[in-house]
């Protein structure tokens, strides 16, 4: 049973590649098979890597939303272009984590356990990245057999819901994916969750409905307020849940992103900050030393995000914007190098550490956490 809707989940529209309008201009060319290997490639590694985890007798791995949770969106996405029914095996492998996961047995290892704080932080962000792989990548068609498992992960994720409407996420200070500000991406990947078509039925009762209710609340009273980072998430985020934004306020982001393109075509991350680490008053500075020069240009992340949070909110892959930021990630798609730890088709840069020039926070696995955003994003922003 596990399999057959394993199949039927994999054939869904991919989460953040839904329905989008039909091409009025020629499809970008680019190297697709090279982008599918180094994300296969990425997941050999993360396997052998990431944190293990006690799970029900068992272990698991955790998975991030740097590397493991775009890898789902954007490998599911690939194969659909290439015309590949077939799962491939690490997403045969995140959803059997996920399924072993969900129950949520007393002796089960969080993410982080050495501080209570790191505790609770970690049943957040599971709860929302277990959340996101069952109900993300789903189509209109929902395999009913695995509706049992998208019910207990939005049921997970409606208990551990915070008061105001968000979860309680990792902060080590890094950013973009774990310090304060990422609670607001965090509300927004809960929102992709809640809007999918499997969501809204897992969260047809009482506990769904408050926990929905609370989740725009909070999204729609924090939005104002957000770093332009977050508020291409929660583009995303209204793409899928509706009553977040009204048609001018969703105008009002696209036309803020659209400003911030660069003569080039890109993005740049470090314009789409602020970013504060974990101060609350400048002078903001990150915990380490990092290579501003490489930071200061335009990356696959921030490009390959904006460029596709633009098409979700409807602007059509003819319009300047999105049309030159396709044209940026054709242009900087870098030719495979095989044996090359530190190739990626689209790199993106630590805000954090110099993690390019060697050193105890320079090894190639984490060397390229950016470069997997920057690259899942990519394929998005050009499917």
């Amino acid at each position: 049973m596990r399999s057959r809707a394993l199949v039927l989940w994999l054939a869904g529209v991919a989460c953040l590649a839904g329905a989008l309008p039909l091409r009025a201009v020629e499809e970008p060319r680019w190297d697709r098979d090279a982008a599918a290997r180094y994300l296969d490639g990425r997941m050999d590694a993360w396997w052998a890597n990431a944190k293990t985890l006690k799970t029900g007798g068992g272990e698991t791995r955790c998975l991030s939303c740097h590397t493991a949770l775009p890898y789902v969106w954007a490998r599911q996405a690939l194969r659909h272009s290439q015309a590949a029914t077939q799962p491939t095996p690490h997403e045969q492998r995140v959803l059997e984590q996920v399924s072993r996961r969900i129950g949520y047995r007393g002796d089960d290892q969080p993410y982080y356990d050495h501080t209570e704080a790191k505790k609770v932080e970690s049943r957040g962000v599971e709860a929302v990245v277990n959340a996101v792989v069952l109900t993300g990548l789903d189509g209109d068609a929902i395999a009913s057999d695995r509706q049992p498992l998208v019910s207990a992960a939005m049921g997970r994720l409606w208990d551990v819901q915070r008061p105001d409407g968000a979860w309680d996420w990792l902060d080590f200070g890094l950013e973009p994916y774990e310090a304060p500000d990422a609670v607001f991406q965090g509300a927004a990947m809960a929102a992709i969750a809640a809007g999918s078509p499997a969501g809204r039925r897992a969260s047809d009762n009482e506990a769904g409905r408050a926990g929905v209710a609370k989740l725009r609340a909070y999204l729609r009273s924090h939005t104002t307020d957000q770093r332009a980072f977050n508020r291409a998430w929660m583009l995303l985020a209204a793409a899928r849940l509706d009553g977040l934004m009204t048609e001018q306020e969703r105008a009002a982001i696209v036309t803020d992103l659209e400003s911030l393109q660069r003569a080039d075509g890109g993005w740049s991350l470090a314009d789409l900050g602020a970013w504060r680490w974990t101060r609350q008053e400048a002078p903001f500075a990150p915990p380490g030393t990092v290579d501003r020069a490489l930071i200061a240009q335009s990356d696959g992340y921030a490009t390959g995000l904006v460029v596709y949070a633009l098409r979700r909110s409807g602007r059509p892959v003819s319009s300047p914007a999105v049309q030159t930021g396709q044209q940026w990630l054709v242009d900087h798609q870098v030719p495979e190098r095989v044996g090359d730890p530190a190739w990626a088709p689209w790199r993106a840069y630590s805000l954090n550490h110099d993690r390019e020039h060697g050193g105890p926070k320079g090894e190639p696995w984490r060397r390229m956490f950016m470069s997997d955003l920057a690259t899942a994003f990519g394929v998005l922003a050009l499917l």
